[in-house]
């Protein structure tokens, strides 16, 4: 550990992991690319405690953080550390006291951090500055819930070492929605572009695009996110050799239900792909709530 800075795990919530900004350029090695779900949200979180953006001098993967599905966790910080929290909306509190959502956060030592429930969207990211320095596994210290590389997902009684204090935060940050990409409207839209096998399907891309929206599955994890509505019919019935699956991917089962692929999708898979959601759009995705209406468009 760096100097002693750390945090410890008291409640991991639901689900909580480390994730930084993943493993792209692996997919050859059948390696997925993991990272944060909502790429905003977590690097303005770490743009707040003055972690180096990933476009600054160091470049790389950027910074790693906690990414917590549902809320629910709680830590204690063995020294005095600048924290901040953005994505879905929590309670956050210092000591059972209430502290600022999207802004940085000075935590004294010994002191308990903990996040309630979120208010809209699913996925809350907590940074803090410095840093999470678990160990790095090609070149990453996210983890991937799909092939198990990095670190396991958070469990009570972990320590988290956290690495040396940056410089200060940048004067004036722009949140844009306030460091969240959880959906506030009653159906979210999502731009989409066609798929490698768009023209294996009835009325081609178009048959995502009419009809009524499709509704969030009680599947939806970081590997992707099952929609059910309209059935996509397929006009070539043929068997398709797996091959290569990008991020965003919208791909159909035999079921006929598009299913959206997010960062820890399968590097290759054997249903086509009829759509793929525009890359700013997928931090919506990543807060998509079961029961939500989703809608795609051309874009």
């Amino acid at each position: 550990m760096s100097g002693g800075r750390a945090l410890d795990v008291l409640d991991a919530g639901m689900l909580t992991t480390v994730q930084d900004a993943g493993r792209p350029g692996l997919a050859h090695l059948g390696v997925p690319r993991s990272g944060w779900l909502d790429a905003g949200s977590a690097r303005l979180a770490n743009r707040l405690v003055g972690n180096p953006d990933l476009d600054g001098p160091d470049g790389g993967p950027g910074e790693a953080l906690l990414e917590c599905l549902g809320g629910g966790l709680a830590l204690r910080t063995r020294t005095a550390l600048t924290v901040a929290l953005t994505g879905a909306p929590v309670d956050l509190r210092v000591d059972s006291r209430p502290v600022a959502y999207a802004e940085p956060v000075t935590v004294a030592a010994g002191a308990t951090i903990a996040l309630g429930r979120p208010t809209s969207g699913v996925r809350s990211y907590l940074a803090v500055a410095g840093g999470v320095r678990v160990p790095t596994v090609l070149g990453s210290r996210s983890t991937d819930t799909l092939s198990g590389i990095g670190p396991a997902p958070l469990a009570a009684g972990d320590e988290l070492p956290v690495g040396p204090a940056p410089g200060p935060p940048a004067a004036l940050d722009t949140p844009g929605r306030v460091g969240t990409s959880a959906p506030t409207a009653t159906t979210t839209m999502l731009r989409v572009g066609p798929g490698p096998r768009a023209d294996w399907f009835v009325d081609g891309l178009d048959a995502l695009l009419g009809g009524a929206p499709y509704t969030v599955a009680g599947e939806a994890d970081r590997i992707g996110v099952r929609l059910e509505g309209p059935c996509l019919a397929r006009s070539v019935t043929a068997e398709l050799p797996s091959e290569g699956l990008v991020l965003g991917a919208v791909q159909v089962p035999a079921d006929g239900q598009p299913l959206v692929f997010l960062r820890d999708h399968p590097t290759t898979g054997g249903y086509p792909v009829v759509a793929v959601v525009h890359r700013d759009d997928l931090d919506r995705v990543a807060q998509l709530r079961p029961g939500d209406a989703v809608r795609f468009r051309r874009g």
